[in-house]
């Protein structure tokens, strides 16, 4: 990989962020990740994030985060600004994970996907 360093964000013990650093560790892609339990990213982040890849891919509209909101929270969510200011109090609510390099943002762990798109 050229560029910046490569960076996996997620929850640790999120199945498919483990699915994601497995298979980034076999392939030999160093990363440095970043727990969104610890440091929920900014909104900055995610604006840049949401640039590459759009803020509905996210947001995980699947999770028990979003399932526990309530229907008129879930409802308020219609624009970018809004799922930034979700997503930053209740990064859970970020589909995962969210990996960075060269100026490219995945969403989501699909190995098929990474292994056309990762150099």
């Amino acid at each position: 990989m050229t560029g910046q360093s490569a960076q996996l964000y997620g929850i640790p013990n999120c199945s498919t962020v483990k699915k994601a650093r497995l298979w980034l560790d076999t392939q030999g892609i160093q990363y440095q990740f970043h727990d969104f339990k610890k440091c929920a990213p900014t909104k900055q982040q995610l604006s840049a994030w949401s640039e590459l890849a759009g803020w509905e891919s996210l947001l995980n509209r699947k999770g028990t985060t979003w399932r526990n909101l309530t229907d008129a929270d879930k409802a308020s969510i219609i624009h970018a600004e809004a799922a930034f200011t979700l997503m930053t109090a209740q990064p859970s609510v970020i589909k995962r994970p969210v990996f960075c390099f060269d100026h490219t943002v995945l969403v989501g762990f699909d190995a098929d996907t990474w292994r056309q798109l990762i150099p």
